[in-house]
């Protein structure tokens, strides 16, 4: 995975930082190319499982759309409300699609792992609940730029 920052190489997260915020955090942003090339950006819950970013998308939504025509993708995860506290991530690539869409809990040994993380972290739960709505896509980081405004104080 490439680092695309130049600027700001002190305030970025080192791989263990980036691992953890990646895995504890839950809501990010997703960037996408619409048919017109306009862009559009939306919100989605996501789980991290150490290498890739699993995105779980309603198959009927223009994000779906969008990156069924091109998987082009940009994903931002941030947090904090001071500007002291600002941290995120900006990971970008292709995204691929896995399993059945819509995902209906057929058996897929490459999701096993990734819906028993997502299914803890959003629901609580030991299984994926499937709704016949949604499906995964899987976003291995091509590139990534991370900041970590806390850092500042010790700059």
């Amino acid at each position: 995975m490439a680092v695309t920052q130049r600027r700001g190489r002190r305030i970025m997260m080192t791989p263990d930082e980036l691992d953890k915020f990646l895995t504890t955090q839950r809501t990010c942003r997703v960037a996408t190319v619409s048919a017109d090339g306009a862009p559009h950006v939306s919100t989605l819950w996501f789980t991290w499982d150490g290498k890739s970013l699993w995105l779980y998308s309603i198959t009927r939504s223009k994000r779906w759309a969008d990156l069924r025509r091109d998987p082009r993708v940009a994903v931002v995860v941030d947090t904090g409300e001071e500007y002291g506290e600002l941290r995120g991530v900006e990971v970008s690539g292709s995204v691929e699609f896995v399993g059945e869409a819509p995902r209906t809990g057929e058996p897929c040994s490459e999701l096993d792992a990734v819906e028993r993380l997502f299914a803890r972290k959003n629901f609580g739960l030991e299984e994926m609940p499937h709704d016949g709505r949604h499906a995964w896509m899987r976003l291995t980081p091509e590139a990534t730029a991370s900041w970590d405004f806390r850092k500042l104080a010790t700059l």
